[in-house]
């Protein structure tokens, strides 16, 4: 079952005096959290009044967040989003969506996917079964995705 509220980020600092919040984010690229019409703190919905990136970090300044003092006591908060407040490019997919996936080699079952590792590279599917296995996302080694029917097809090779 997909997940309504996503975690995309975590609050690190503030910036400036006039409440705006500076987001570490937990996505590919800071854009993709420029423009959320709105984001949940602790479960508590706050409207963006603008958003803009800063080198690797997202810029926001919140509804009712109108000072330095505001803003700092939002340090540390897991920043979420709705799910419907963002459309995905065509064959992405939401790491949350991936983690307990089945994971099916030649047929058969070898494990869940409990992590994924962002590497330089490419990202690293974690499946644990009777073993762990390491799987690159790329490609030669992810066959298949099915989020519908709940299962990740991958190629094994020897040493793997």
């Amino acid at each position: 079952m997909k997940q309504e509220f996503l975690e995309a980020g975590k609050i690190v600092s503030t910036h400036g005096v006039r409440g705006e919040v500076k987001i570490l984010p937990w996505a590919d690229d800071a854009d993709f959290l420029v423009g959320l019409p709105r984001v949940f703190l602790a479960g508590r919905e706050y409207t963006v009044q603008h958003s803009r990136v800063q080198k690797s970090c997202v810029l926001m300044k919140l509804a009712g967040i109108d000072d330095v003092d505001a803003a700092a006591k939002l340090r540390e908060q897991v920043v979420c989003i709705h799910r419907s407040d963002v459309e995905l490019p065509e064959g992405s997919v939401f790491i949350a969506d991936l983690i307990g996936l089945r994971v099916i080699a030649d047929g058969e079952e070898i494990g869940k996917v409990t992590d994924i590792l962002s590497m330089p590279g490419n990202d690293v599917y974690v499946v644990t079964g009777c073993r762990e296995y390491l799987i690159p996302a790329v490609p030669e080694f992810i066959l298949a995705r099915n989020l519908e029917e709940g299962f990740v097809r991958v190629k094994l090779i020897e040493g793997m």
